[in-house]
């Protein structure tokens, strides 16, 4: 199956180098050879923190929340460049890593970088008909299901931790996920043990996302 898939995206991208979108962990632990990397924004989705991480932070039994791109809105993330030679090597592992379970989709889309201009990207969207779509849930939830949440790729806390920091970077402060952050890291320091997740360095979240 994975191959069929592998093959497909390869067909439907253009041919020269590779760029991709990333928008939660991609943008922190690509994973893979990155010539050069810059903030873009993808038209028609947002950044969600809504899907249930059942491998990577999270498992069946006791899930993890990690992010997807909903259906509607804008999202500033990163486009990542890789050499044409790495193509093939770098879809077959996005396409393990992100579809270890069948949640997300791979798609090319158009994103926006800077000055202007825009150009084709291989990302992942969401499927909401999947049983790992959470929807949109309360801050106080969504918190509690982080601290919860370890998988195959470390503690959940963790995960939001970077990411928080690096969409600060990026001059994104996005209320929700600044927000579940707080009661996270409130928690964290109330509890704190080797290994904890500290919080990012930075000022306090504003309401722009």
């Amino acid at each position: 199956m994975s191959e069929a898939v592998v093959a497909s995206v390869l067909a439907a991208l253009p041919e020269g180098p590779l760029t991709v979108f990333g928008y939660g962990s991609l943008m922190w632990r690509p994973g893979f050879p990155v010539e050069s990397s810059a903030p873009a924004r993808l038209a028609g989705y947002r950044r969600a923190l809504c899907v249930w991480s059942w491998v990577h932070r999270g498992s069946k039994a006791q899930p993890g929340l990690v992010l997807g791109l909903d259906r509607g809105g804008s999202c500033v993330g990163r486009a990542l460049t890789v050499a044409e030679e790495y193509r093939r090597e770098v879809v077959a592992y996005l396409v393990a890593r992100e579809m270890a379970t069948p949640v997300y989709r791979p798609r090319i889309v158009r994103v926006r970088g800077q000055p202007g201009g825009t150009r084709p990207a291989l990302t992942f969207t969401l499927d909401r008909q999947h049983r790992q779509y959470a929807g949109r849930l309360a801050p106080e939830a969504a918190a509690e299901t982080v601290l919860r949440g370890r998988g195959q790729s470390g503690a959940n806390p963790d995960y939001l931790r970077e990411t928080v920091t690096h969409l600060r970077e990026l001059g994104v402060h996005d209320a929700f996920l600044e927000r579940v952050w707080a009661l996270v890291s409130a928690r964290l320091s109330r509890h704190t043990a080797p290994g904890a997740a500290t919080p990012p360095a930075g000022g306090q979240p504003d309401e722009r996302t």
